[in-house]
């Protein structure tokens, strides 16, 4: 009993200790929070007022290609701005902002990023699976 007891406390302690050797640093914050803000307000103004294809109607296929590639332009013009590609935001956005004390730490210190990030979409256009805030 006292041997399981001990190896609990071992396991929680490695594991508090890997969650502080790993916390985010504050710059990727930084970062990913920035470019998140900017992607959100550039696709939330990119789908206002449904794009003018009518009421109802879905855009064509060929038009459905053009909105891709202009919105992956965009995207990667956003990204570039903070050294960042397509395929790294992708990967990494997860990770950052699942550290939440990081995110809201870097929100507090910078009221007016904080006003833009709580007024995006808490997920990107109905769907679920999302990270926090859209994009």
């Amino acid at each position: 009993m006292k041997q399981s007891q001990y190896l609990l406390r071992l396991l929680g302690g490695v594991m508090l200790f890997t969650g502080v050797a790993y916390a985010t640093e504050p710059a990727e914050v930084e970062k990913f929070v920035n470019a998140r803000i900017e992607i959100g307000e550039m696709m939330t103004n990119y789908f206002q007022g449904g794009a003018g294809y009518g009421d109802g109607q879905r855009p064509s296929p060929q038009q459905m290609n053009d909105m891709r590639t202009d919105i992956h332009n965009k995207l990667t013009a956003i990204l570039a701005k903070r050294d960042l590609t397509l395929d790294e935001y992708r990967k990494r956005s997860a990770e950052v902002f699942a550290d939440d004390a990081a995110v809201k730490h870097y929100l507090n210190e910078h009221p007016d990023l904080k006003q833009r990030y709580e007024a995006l979409p808490l997920d990107r256009m109905g769907r679920g699976g999302s990270t926090g805030r859209g994009y």
